[in-house]
């Protein structure tokens, strides 16, 4: 394992046992096995380090995401919905997704929502090239655009369900449908 796998398995540790907010970078490097400065360096700080791990995270999202994806039957729209479904599923039982939802005074919940710009980004692109892997005759830019509303909308649906995760997911499913599917104009 490398120091930064170790670094980061030590802030999940952390983030998950609920202690996130009270973790000081000298208590991951400890747990890490490493000196605090080696932890300086690979990240910088506290807030760089949680992006990192958030980002650690949504890899193996991604890879799960792109799986059910290129696995899936039928069109985008049904692509997507077996996307939405994996994902919410998946992120109820992920235990460092519901320390960053439920644990308000670790600070994490932003990573999700008020600084999710990066990861956004990374789900919207790879949701996108999955789909034109698949639908090559789509328009590239189109494509990224209904993802960024797909993405958007599934996040939103797992920081504040509204709904059961299948009738989220047909509803996702059938945006992307019409939207792909509809000439512009």
């Amino acid at each position: 394992m490398s120091v930064r796998e170790a670094l980061l398995d030590a802030a999940r540790e952390a983030a998950v046992a609920g202690a996130w907010a009270t973790t000081r970078m000298a208590d991951v490097a400890a747990a890490a096995g490493v000196s605090r400065q080696t932890l300086y360096n690979e990240f910088g700080n506290k807030d760089a380090l949680a992006e990192a791990l958030a980002r650690h995270e949504a890899e193996r999202f991604l890879a799960g995401t792109a799986e059910v994806c290129r696995n899936s039957p039928g069109d985008a729209g049904d692509c997507v919905r077996a996307c939405t479904v994996w994902a919410l599923y998946e992120a109820r039982q992920n235990l460092l997704v519901k320390a960053a939802l439920t644990d308000e005074s670790a600070g994490l919940l932003p990573t999700l929502t008020t600084r999710s710009a990066g990861l956004l980004a990374l789900f919207r692109d790879n949701a996108a090239a999955v789909i034109l892997e698949r639908w090559p005759h789509l328009d590239p830019a189109e494509v990224a655009w209904v993802a960024e509303l797909a993405v958007r909308l599934t996040v939103s649906h797992l920081v504040v369900p509204t709904e059961a995760v299948e009738v989220t997911a047909d509803h996702i499913a059938l945006l992307v449908r019409r939207l792909l599917t509809t000439p512009a104009g």
